[in-house]
């Protein structure tokens, strides 16, 4: 499947990122993450999250304005119901033409698709990490997310879900450089 195939490095996202959630273990709940707001079970909770506000992006719905406890006890089929809908939306809608996307107003339908799996991609590496997994992840997937990310996190959206670029040598591996990128401290 090539990079340039947005709802087929969305699939790639998906999957990837479900194989990390259903690797991690009940005793690795309150483990830290590089995202430094949540634990690991907060993380995974806010995975979902964001994976039920980009089917609301897709569908033009009106998104949830809290993140409430979305995963209870089993975080892999609340993480595959989600991530399942929004495939679902993505197949039904198509990555061609521009939809509106809020204050960012009118933008072209695959760079959403990029965004959602630029930030499925991260969250899948902040799990990994955090839980001991293999962070050797699909690497034309790492790097379409990295590619996608340097064209469009501005500046202006850093500080809140973004933290400051990370500075990452030349020769780092790409999830490295992606979560550099992101503002995640590697290493």
């Amino acid at each position: 499947m090539a990079a340039n195939d947005p709802l087929g490095l969305l699939d790639r996202a998906i999957a990837q990122t479900g194989a990390i959630v259903a690797g991690v273990r009940a005793d690795q709940a309150g483990l830290p993450t590089p995202c430094s707001e949540f634990d690991v079970r907060q993380l995974v909770n806010h995975l979902v999250y964001d994976v039920q506000t980009f089917i609301t992006m897709v569908n033009g719905t009106e998104r949830a304005r809290r993140m409430w406890i979305l995963i209870g006890d089993n975080w892999q089929s609340a993480y595959q119901a989600a991530s399942s809908s929004l495939a679902d939306a993505w197949q039904k809608r198509g990555s061609e033409g521009t939809m509106k996307l809020g204050r960012l107003g009118e933008m072209p339908a695959a760079w959403a698709v990029g965004q959602h799996y630029a930030d499925i991609t991260q969250h899948g590496w902040d799990l990994a990490h955090s839980t001991g997994q293999p962070t050797d992840l699909d690497a034309e997937l790492g790097q379409a997310s990295l590619d996608w990310a340097r064209q469009s996190l501005k500046p202006e959206f850093r500080g809140q879900a973004f933290g400051p670029k990370v500075p990452a040598a030349d020769s780092a591996p790409v999830y490295d450089k992606l979560a550099a990128f992101f503002g995640r401290k590697v290493g």
